[in-house]
């Protein structure tokens, strides 16, 4: 199947890279785009294409740059800790044995090794979960090098204790990952390959479609009942239950409280694992360090990500220690986990959190760009908004509207919003469930910042709306040419 590359007529620097990855790259590397932005650097809430435009992030990394890009007291306690040369280089030690030249610093790998600054990042995090609330049942740490991983090892930890209670709950439409038992328990029982431990249960989505429906009253009786039809049905071989406290990949809904509460509830009651991945939610998404302090719940197994390194691939689960004692020596170990760059870059985003008051401005900012997500209803394309309140993270859902499909459209936004009007654009990534658009900037961003950020968004849009009504009115039944890429 052929790939061409997505071609925006004024980026000739970016049109040409863009070609040259996708000579040596397939697309399933990647999720699709409109945009497919050539980045040439980044800093603080900010993108720069090869032809120096700027871009607003509203995607932090796909949550992952949680305190801006390249900051540089971050960067300086990473540089730090590696014992990395941050004012030139030192005289080689080599003394002409060898062509190459080499520094005293530490490796960059240290397989089946410890270093000082992994024990460092292992006691400074478990410390850190067990002073918040919440985080009294996390005694140690399983680090890996992505969320799915991490994700595999939990569960691994989890049906460790008792091989007859294999059985694992997951709640439907929820995203922990693509390979193994993390790609398992994504998903629904719809999706293929799918693996006859894993049962799945509801998570609330029409509850809380909209922002509207925030804090209304909520019965979790019915999803209580799916809970207990399935323990009727396996009874002890139930063995553990895993959930999102958000549905990410899902579409952005946010429960209630009660909901993830009711959910660890029934597992205390039947002695089940109860385990919590907040890859995408932790770091301050939920105007918290942890989403488990947010929703009020104790988990067993805490799995986080993105955030935890600012940038530098890395994930952990933290649980209670009797399940980690039930893995023995090689269960889940891997070549990346620990290595000494993603300590020292959990040791870093560690140091700005616990230095700076991150949090200090994030409720502020929030209401800001909530409302202004909110002002985007004004548009007969967009159908709902959906995020944590007072938190970073939100959803915009669009709906079908004059002959073109919610896809159509939320592709449409992307492109627009890329385009922006008048120089700066903004960058956002392709719709999750074919319609929702996730809006998360770092949460270092300033209230100017958001203010003239969702006043960039605002006109896009509109300036959108208005060509796609010009054209309908004088080519009807033409394709929505926004949402397509520029071949």
């Amino acid at each position: 199947m052929s790939n061409p590359a997505i071609v925006h007529p004024s980026e000739i620097a970016s049109n040409a890279e863009r070609a040259s990855a996708l000579s040596f790259e397939p697309k399933g590397l990647r999720t699709f785009t409109p945009t497919q932005a050539v980045i040439s650097k980044s800093q603080g809430v900010f993108h720069w294409t090869p032809e120096n435009r700027r871009l607003y992030d509203f995607t932090s990394g796909v949550l992952v740059a949680n305190l801006g890009h390249n900051p540089e007291k971050w960067l300086k306690k990473l540089f730090k800790y590696m014992n990395w040369p941050t004012k030139g280089f030192p005289e080689s030690s080599s003394n002409g044995k060898s062509d190459l030249a080499y520094l005293p610093a530490l490796p960059l790998t240290a397989y089946n090794a410890f270093t000082p600054v992994e024990s460092e990042a292992s006691k400074r995090l478990v410390s850190l979960l067990r002073r918040s609330q919440g985080g009294g049942r996390l005694h140690q740490v399983m680090w890996a090098a992505s969320g799915s991983e991490a994700i595999q090892k939990a569960l691994w930890a989890a049906m460790g204790r008792d091989k007859t209670r294999q059985m694992i709950i997951a709640t439907r439409h929820g995203f922990h990952g693509k390979k193994g038992l993390s790609g398992a328990v994504s998903g629904s029982e719809n999706d293929t390959e799918r693996d006859p431990r894993v049962q799945f249960i509801g998570f609330p989505m029409k509850e809380i479609h909209d922002l509207d429906m925030r804090n209304q009253p909520f019965d979790p009786q019915p999803y209580r009942q799916e809970l207990d039809q399935l323990k009727a049905r396996f009874g002890r071989k139930l063995g553990v239950l895993i959930t999102e406290p958000y549905l990410g990949g899902g579409g952005s809904y946010h429960p209630p409280k009660v909901y993830l509460q009711m959910l660890q509830h029934f597992c205390r009651e039947n002695d089940i694992v109860f385990i919590l991945d907040e890859v995408q939610a932790n770091f301050g998404r939920t105007s918290r360090m942890f989403a488990f302090e947010h929703y009020e719940l104790e988990p067993d197994i805490v799995v986080l990500g993105k955030g935890l390194g600012n940038g530098v691939p890395v994930a952990a689960a933290a649980g209670r220690k009797d399940l980690f004692d039930a893995l023995d020596y090689g269960d889940a170990s891997d070549t990346w986990s620990a290595n000494p760059l993603s300590s020292a870059a959990v040791l870093a985003t560690l140091d700005i959190f616990e230095t700076t008051n991150i949090f200090e401005k994030v409720a502020v900012v929030s209401d800001i760009i909530e409302q202004g997500l909110i002002q985007l209803k004004q548009f007969p394309f967009i159908g709902a908004i959906r995020g944590e309140e007072r938190g970073m993270v939100w959803g915009v859902e669009t709906k079908s509207h004059d002959g073109y499909s919610a896809n159509e459209w939320a592709n449409a936004f992307v492109l627009a919003c890329y385009k922006g009007v008048g120089g700066d654009g903004i960058h956002l990534l392709g719709p999750l469930s074919k319609k929702v658009i996730r809006v998360s900037p770092p949460l270092t961003i300033t209230l100017e910042e958001a203010t003239t950020a969702m006043k960039l968004m605002t006109d896009s849009l509109k300036h959108l709306h208005e060509l796609v009504s010009s054209i309908n009115r004088n080519q009807p039944n033409q394709s929505l040419e926004f949402a397509q890429p520029v071949v």
